[in-house]
């Protein structure tokens, strides 16, 4: 990020991939201004001339670029040869980081009993001959890395003549859990695993893809009430398939067979405010490309509420036209004021970073993904960690709110392990095993609590969190909603609660 700051075309750059080409020209050209060399400075008299042009920045879209510091590698999915050579690559960032680990612990254990672990010994410990050879052990491994990821690339262009292998499903899966636990690791470290945010079509084929097939019964244009369906942490869009082949996307279909079914695939390591802008801009080329698109709906699994909550957000902010178009927003399980195992993580790590000897281990706590960070308050913004160091988030308390979006039906459904309905907090708080039952449903004793009437929540019994997504009962429900379609007037009714019928269906 620091490169970027001071280069004017490092921010140009950037600002290509966010927005349209008719203002760059003009944003690049008052950067320069601003970011010109002493040499370039123009006299005394021109000094409010350049002040008019630094008022004439566009502040918002310089808050944009500096939304995330890590750059999508690639456009496509990954393959089955990238596949292994990020897994290459990855293993030597392994030893790495777990070398900095290592490192870190020997680090203490020398300096601290002698009351030198102080910020100026440990300047110190780096020039010195110890620290010259945990240095050299890292230019090694990436070295290594990076030439064992070029032969594999070679290899992949020469011996397999260029021809593309997708990845089996297996795999597909395990890439989208990798990126859920490091997403942001693999985007910094330019690992052809980062996967990039893209749109598949019912039958698994990328929706660019799909449409320019040249196959006449393929829809090349659409049109009419699409469904979205985001995916949680670690999943990919192969989680919404049912073994029976009785998923919510096939039934969504079935029930409206004139409705297209879409599936957002994307890094559910990187920040949510990141994906929430990329989904916002993914939205907007889509009813661009299309616009003959009257309704878009959005169906969000856990931590896919908070990206579609997020895109809304933005895009209602930008006044997009895509936002217009959507009627029904739906969340499964959505953290939407934090998850409970992150905040006792982040609680644990806080206690051994605190303890002689064993706060370097704290370390393996800051591996886990900037996603996952997201989700102990449910943040769904930028200022809710840009302004701070590292990889943290704001207190509880001080993170900004942020509404639901005018003229949008929202509903959401919550779930909990027990089979009954009991009125315990240890019930509620257990929640789904992941998320209570109040943050999945929005509510919060303070300014962050969504409004949405009680007719359109619902708790299921005996489902958990992973299940949610397959659940006959929860399916039926959002089905039932998406066929109303916000016809029917829930605002004196009362809140949905569903039990499980057998023990069979009880997870």
């Amino acid at each position: 990020m620091n490169n970027i700051m001071n280069s004017p075309d490092g921010f140009y750059n950037d600002r290509m991939s966010h927005g349209n080409t008719g203002s760059n020209a003009r944003v690049r050209h008052e950067l320069e201004a601003h970011f010109a060399s002493e040499s370039d400075i123009p006299v005394h008299s021109h000094v409010y001339e350049q002040i008019d042009q630094l008022e004439a920045i566009d502040v918002d879209e310089l808050v944009k670029l500096l939304a995330d510091e890590g750059h999508e590698t690639t456009v496509k999915p990954v393959a089955l040869a990238e596949f292994f050579e990020g897994l290459a690559q990855l293993a030597t960032t392994g030893v790495v980081e777990v070398t900095d680990i290592v490192e870190a612990i020997h680090r203490e254990v020398i300096l601290r009993p002698l009351g030198r672990f102080n910020k100026n010994h440990i300047n110190n410990w780096q020039r010195g001959i110890t620290g010259r050879i945990y240095g050299t052990i890292r230019q090694v491994m990436l070295m290594v890395g990076n030439n064992l990821a070029s032969v594999l690339r070679v290899y992949q262009h020469i011996v397999m003549q260029k021809k593309v292998q997708p990845l089996p499903d297996s795999l597909k899966k395990l890439v989208n859990v990798l990126n859920g636990v490091m997403g942001d690791h693999l985007v910094n470290n330019k690992n052809p695993l980062a996967v990039p945010m893209m749109l598949y079509d019912s039958e698994g084929i990328p929706l660019d893809e799909a449409l320019s097939e040249h196959d006449e019964s393929k829809h090349k244009e659409l049109s009419g009430r699409v469904v979205i369906l985001c995916h949680g942490l670690c999943m990919s869009y192969l989680s919404w398939q049912s073994q029976d082949s009785n998923g919510l996307g096939d039934a969504i279909e079935n029930s409206q067979p004139n409705s297209t079914v879409l599936y957002l695939d994307y890094n559910t390591g990187r920040r949510i405010s990141h994906s929430g802008r990329k989904f916002c801009q993914i939205l907007q080329d889509l009813v661009d490309s299309h616009p003959n698109i009257s309704q878009i709906d959005l169906v969000g699994h856990s931590m896919g509420g908070l990206v579609s909550r997020s895109a809304l957000f933005y895009g209602e902010q930008d006044h997009l036209d895509w936002v217009k178009r959507v009627s029904n927003l739906i969340t499964l399980g959505s953290p939407h004021h934090g998850a409970v195992l992150e905040r006792i993580g982040n609680y644990v790590q806080e206690i051994i970073g605190k303890l002689p000897f064993a706060g370097s281990l704290a370390k393996l706590g800051d591996m886990r993904s900037a996603g996952i960070i997201d989700l102990r308050h449910g943040s769904i913004r930028d200022v809710d960690w840009k302004s701070l160091e590292g990889r943290s988030v704001l207190p509880q308390d001080f993170r900004h709110p942020t509404g639901l979006p005018s003229g949008i039906k929202t509903y959401f459904v919550a779930s909990a392990l027990v089979e009954t309905h009991y009125e315990s907090k240890m019930t509620d708080l257990l929640g789904d095993g992941l998320v209570s039952v109040a943050s999945a449903l929005g509510e919060d004793d303070s300014e962050h609590a969504l409004f949405v009437p009680d007719g359109h929540k619902a708790v299921f019994y005996g489902v958990s969190h992973i299940n949610l997504i397959h659940s006959r009962r929860v399916r039926e429900q959002v089905v039932a909603w998406l066929l109303d379609n916000g016809q029917r007037d829930y605002m004196g009714e009362p809140r949905i609660y569903s039990y499980p019928r057998s023990w069979d269906v009880a997870v």
